[in-house]
């Protein structure tokens, strides 16, 4: 009897590890032949056939971003006609081989904030992104002919450009996500973006840290071989924007997740 019971919980755990890879195969976790070309030490140059405007973009974030990163969703909500317009200019560009690295970088992290924004909208109102089903697999968002989950322009687009500071970009609405920036990414100050987001979110409170210890949130433990694939330790990537600079020995320890909605009340 007990060899049946531990065969049934093998193969009901091998079924749970089965649908699990099958739904990340459905979500279209992969760059579905999008560029993704490697980020360059330097991006100072900026060389593209194309030069995309996000001024609409821009404006609404200025309108409806508060200064402590929170978010005023009913706002954004009365101004859908303007940001349906955005949507679909972006779902109108689908990039090629001609975009530069820098365009590309600016495309994909405000097409994944954008149609963050627009998944909470349709929705609203919600405690949490982690309320809806499928938030980060379902395929909701269209670049041309090709549709997209918000997971694949994570972790098969964005990641796959050996650039982990997009994770300080990105926007996942919630407390505990960095900030959702008061402007657009833009090709020609993309660079000064990243490195503003990155050394405001390792400062902010995000992260506990002192000399002798590291209190990190817990998206350096997600994506810590993002940080660490250059030869770097995390305390040495970190160390490269914090305030404090960390005793190499230091313990580091995760803060717990917030997945509470960015809203304003």
């Amino acid at each position: 009897m007990g060899k049946l019971i531990l065969n049934i919980g093998f193969l009901i755990t091998g079924a749970v590890m089965f649908a699990s890879c099958n739904l990340i195969s459905s979500a279209g976790f992969n760059s579905k032949g999008l560029p993704t070309p490697n980020v360059e030490d330097d991006m100072s140059w900026v060389d593209s056939k194309v030069k995309l405007d996000h001024g609409i973009w821009d404006r609404l974030l200025k309108k409806h971003v508060k200064e402590n990163g929170m978010v005023d969703y009913k706002g954004f909500k009365n101004d859908r006609e303007k940001l349906d317009k955005y949507l679909k200019k972006l779902s109108d560009q689908k990039p090629d081989n001609t975009w530069s690295t820098q365009e590309l970088l600016a495309y994909y992290i405000n097409l994944y904030n954008a149609y963050t924004v627009d998944l909470i909208l349709r929705n609203y109102p919600l405690e949490s992104i982690k309320d809806i089903s499928g938030p980060w697999t379902k395929e909701f968002i269209t670049v041309g002919d090709t549709e997209l989950s918000l997971g694949a322009i994570e972790n098969s687009i964005l990641r796959k450009m050996n650039e982990p500071r997009i994770h300080f970009a990105i926007n996942c609405a919630s407390i505990s996500c960095p900030k959702l920036r008061r402007e657009a990414y833009t090709a020609d100050k993309i660079d000064r973006q990243l490195e503003a987001a990155t050394k405001e979110f390792i400062n902010s409170d995000n992260n506990e840290i002192s000399q002798s210890s590291a209190k990190l949130s817990s998206i350096f433990d997600w994506y810590r071989k993002d940080y660490t694939e250059g030869g770097l330790s995390l305390i040495e990537y970190v160390n490269q924007y914090s305030n404090t600079r960390i005793n190499p020995k230091a313990k580091i320890t995760y803060k717990e997740y917030d997945w509470g909605l960015n809203d304003v009340k």
